[in-house]
């Protein structure tokens, strides 16, 4: 993937990081790049965001998916994003 991933990914680590959480983007050995979230709070609570490119029309739109694939929110919206992480990775009583 291109810099575009590593700049949204990059994006939504800041978000991330002003809701409290741990995150940085991490590129494994076969170039693979993902953003690791971490709940200070209750640190058995994780999860890996990665970033993907989707043709639609004539056009390619970015997506933030789960670790599972599934999309999860549009990479033009970084902040809207960590809003769904912050939420999914709350500890009880957060």
């Amino acid at each position: 993937m291109g810099d575009d991933n590593f700049e949204h990914l990059e994006r939504l680590v800041a978000e991330l990081d002003a809701r409290g959480l741990l995150a940085r983007v991490v590129r494994t050995q076969s170039g693979r790049t993902f953003v690791r979230v971490i709940n200070p709070s209750a640190t058995s609570l994780s999860e890996n965001v990665t970033c993907r490119s989707a043709a639609v029309s004539d056009m390619r739109d970015w997506w933030y998916c789960w670790s599972w694939g599934e999309r999860m929110h549009t990479a033009d919206d970084p902040a809207g994003a960590a809003t769904k992480v912050a939420r999914v990775l709350a500890a009880v009583g957060e």
